[in-house]
C-alpha cells in the first residue's frame, strides 16, 4: 500500500506534485490525526470524571471501574498518536528522498553552463541542509498545522460546552501570540536567507582549502587561507544567531502570552464552584484542556517562523528541479555507419564578447580522425565540449542523422564519449576507472592505449589502486587511462581533447594506429596541440580569428599561411612532409 514511487516527478517546482505522490500516506495522517487529536479533550473529560468519583467518595468498584475507562482511553489515543508520528515521519522520510533525487538528477543534467556558475559548497548544501529545512517544514505545516488546528478545534468545542464566557476571555491572547509570530516572518525570513548563503560560501572554502591544502603549505599561504576561514567561520556564526534566536528564543514569549488567559480562567472557574455549577473535576478538566490548548497556540504561533525557513529553502531549491525522464536502457550506440554532420555551427563560451568561432561546416563518415588545432584560446576545446552537447550551441550538429538537440542526456552519454584535456581519475582501481561500474573485459583496451606493459610492474595489475589515495601515476598513464575510459564504449562519436599531451611520440603513433584499425565504423575528433599525427588524419579542422577551416592537412600547408606557420613552429619546418 506505501511502496515507495521511484518514478520522476511531474511538474517538480510545485509543492503539491510532492503532495499528491504521497496522498496515500497523507489521508493515514490525516485520520490518525484526527482519532488522536479529537479525543485528546474527552481524555480530559475522562480525567475530570474520575477526580470527581474519589472527590464524592463513591464506591471502590466505581472509582476502579472510571480509572479503567479512563486509562483504557488514554492507551488508544497514545496508539493512535504513535500511529500518527509514524505516517508524518514516513511522509517526510519519503519526500525528503525524493527531492533529494530531483535535486541530484537536476545537478547531473544541467546546463553545465549554470553549473559552471555555483559553488560546489552551496550545492552541497541544497542537497543535504535545504532539503532538510524544506521537508521539515512541509512536516510541521503541512501535518502539524491541521494536527494542531483539529486538537485546538476539539478544545474550543469542550471548553465552550463548559462556559462560553469563560472560554472566550480567556482565550482572547491567543489571536496576540500568533499576531505576533506572523509580523516577525520578514526579519526571519531575512536573516535565514544570509544564513543559508554564508553557509553555501564557508562549505566552499572548506572543500577548496581541503583539496589545495599542500599547495598552501608549500607556498607558506596557510596561515592567511586560515585566517580568511576563520573570518569566514565567525561571520557563519553571527549570521546563525540571527537566524535562529527569534524562531527559538520566542517560543516561551509566546506561550507565556497565551497562557495570560490563565487569570480569567481561575477567577471565572473558580466562581462556578463555590456556584455550585461546576464540581472540582470539572475545574480541573477545564484548566487542563485550557493549558493544552494555550501550549499548542504557542507551537502554532512558532509554525510561522518554521513556515517562513522553509519557504526560503525551497526558494532555493526549487528553481533547479527539472523534470526528466528514466533512461531507456534499450537504447544503445550506434554500431555501424556514424556520422557527423555540423552546418553553420557556432558557439561562445558564457560571458564572452565574441564567438570563439562561427559557421562551421563540417562533414564526416564512418572511420575518419578528424585533428582540430589552432592557436591558444582559439576555441578547441569550446568545439570539443559542443560537440558532446554539453554546451549550448547555434546551428546543427546531426550525429547518425539525428539532431543532437533531439537526443535525451541517456542517449548522448551512450552515443558520445569524451575525454578532457585534464585526466580525472577516481580514487578507485584502473579497472573501475575504465568500466565506470559497467563491468567487462577491459584487456583489450589497455592493449590499445599501450598500458598492458605499465600493468606489469604493478602487483595488483588492473586491480591497482589509482587517484588521491593510490599509486601516484605518471601524467602520461594518467591521460592513457583516461583515454581507455572514452574508448571503452565504442560511442558512434569519441572526442578526445589532447590525449597525447604527455605522451611520447613513438607510444602516440601507436596508439592511433590502434584505433584506426579497432575502429572502423566510428568517428574520432582528436583535438591537439602536437600535429605531427596530422598527416594521418583524414581532415584537419583549423581553427583561427573566430573562423574555422576545414580541409586536409596537405591542403592547408599549401593554402594556409597561419596553419602553415603553426606546423613549422611545432614540427621543425617541413622535413616531415618530405
Amino acid at each position: 500500500m506505501f511502496k515507495l514511487d521511484l518514478s520522476p516527478v511531474r511538474e517538480p517546482q510545485k509543492l503539491k506534485s510532492y503532495l499528491k505522490r504521497e496522498w496515500k500516506v497523507l489521508v493515514a495522517v490525516t485520520v490518525t490525526g484526527i482519532l488522536f487529536n479529537g479525543s485528546m479533550s474527552f481524555a480530559a473529560v475522562l480525567q475530570g470524571r474520575l477526580i470527581d468519583t474519589v472527590v464524592n467518595r463513591l464506591s471502590v468498584s466505581a472509582v476502579l471501574r472510571q480509572a479503567f475507562i479512563f486509562v483504557g482511553i488514554v492507551c488508544a489515543i497514545q496508539f493512535m498518536r504513535a500511529l500518527k508520528r509514524y505516517f508524518v515521519r514516513l511522509f517526510a522520510n519519503r519526500t525528503g528522498s525524493v527531492m533529494r533525487r530531483m535535486l541530484y538528477n537536476s545537478f547531473m543534467f544541467q546546463d553545465i553552463t549554470v553549473l559552471s556558475n555555483v559553488s560546489a559548497g552551496d550545492l552541497m548544501n541544497k542537497a543535504v541542509g535545504d532539503v532538510d529545512i524544506c521537508v521539515e517544514g512541509m512536516r510541521k505545516v503541512l501535518t502539524e498545522v491541521f494536527d494542531t488546528g483539529v486538537l485546538m478545534l476539539s478544545y474550543f468545542i469542550t471548553m465552550f460546552a463548559y462556559d462560553i464566557k469563560t472560554t472566550l476571555i480567556s482565550c482572547v491572547f491567543i489571536p496576540v501570540a500568533i499576531f505576533i509570530a506572523e509580523k516577525l516572518k520578514a526579519v526571519i525570513e531575512r536573516n535565514t536567507k544570509l544564513y543559508r548563503t554564508q553557509n553555501g560560501v564557508v562549505s566552499e572554502l572548506t572543500l577548496s582549502n581541503i583539496e589545495n591544502s599542500l599547495l598552501y603549505r608549500v607556498n607558506s599561504a596557510s596561515e592567511k587561507k586560515n585566517a580568511e576561514y576563520e573570518k569566514e567561520l565567525q561571520e557563519l556564526e553571527t549570521r546563525a544567531v540571527k537566524a535562529d534566536v527569534l524562531e527559538n528564543s520566542m517560543q516561551p514569549v509566546y506561550n507565556a502570552i497565551s497562557l495570560l488567559g490563565i487569570v480569567g480562567v481561575l477567577y471565572f472557574g473558580g466562581r462556578s464552584v463555590v456556584s455550585g455549577v461546576w464540581s472540582i473535576g470539572d475545574f480541573t478538566a477545564y484548566i487542563t484542556i485550557f493549558l493544552s490548548l494555550a501550549t499548542k497556540a504557542s507551537k502554532a504561533a512558532k509554525l510561522f517562523n518554521t513556515y517562513q525557513k522553509a519557504a526560503v529553502s525551497w526558494e532555493r531549491i526549487s528553481p533547479g528541479f527539472k523534470e526528466y525522464s528514466l533512461p531507456d536502457e534499450t537504447v544503445k550506440a550506434e554500431a555501424k555507419n556514424a556520422s557527423l554532420v555540423c552546418r553553420e555551427l557556432s558557439f561562445s563560451y558564457p560571458g564572452a564578447q565574441a564567438e570563439s568561432f562561427g559557421g562551421l561546416n563540417l562533414d564526416a563518415k564512418a572511420g575518419d580522425i578528424i585533428g582540430v588545432t589552432g592557436e591558444v584560446a582559439s576555441g578547441k576545446t569550446a568545439l570539443g565540449l559542443a560537440l558532446t552537447g554539453l554546451y549550448p550551441y547555434r546551428g546543427e550538429i546531426c550525429l547518425c542523422g539525428k539532431e543532437l538537440r533531439e537526443y535525451s542526456p541517456f542517449e548522448r552519454s551512450l552515443a558520445i564519449a569524451y575525454m578532457g584535456h585534464d585526466p580525472q581519475l577516481l580514487t578507485d582501481t584502473i579497472y573501475e576507472n575504465i568500466t565506470l561500474g559497467d563491468g567487462g573485459d577491459v584487456s583489450g583496451i589497455l592493449r590499445l592505449v599501450c598500458f598492458d606493459e605499465d600493468l606489469k610492474s604493478m602487483p595488483d595489475g588492473e586491480k591497482t589502486l589509482v587517484g588521491s589515495g593510490g599509486v601516484r601515476l605518471s601524467g602520461g598513464q594518467r591521460a592513457r587511462i583516461a583515454l581507455a575510459r572514452a574508448l571503452y564504449r565504442k560511442s558512434s562519436l569519441m572526442v578526445l581533447d589532447d590525449p597525447f599531451s604527455a605522451v611520447d611520440m613513438e607510444t602516440e603513433n601507436r596508439i592511433i594506429d590502434n584505433i584506426r584499425d579497432s575502429f572502423p565504423d566510428r568517428i574520432i575528433v582528436l583535438i591537439s596541440h602536437r600535429l605531427s599525427i596530422f598527416p594521418l588524419t583524414e581532415k584537419v579542422l583549423f581553427l583561427e580569428n573566430g573562423r574555422a577551416v576545414f580541409s586536409t592537412h596537405n591542403e592547408l600547408l599549401k593554402g594556409n599561411k597561419s596553419y602553415r606557420k603553426l606546423w613549422e613552429s611545432r614540427n621543425g619546418g617541413l622535413k616531415n612532409e618530405e
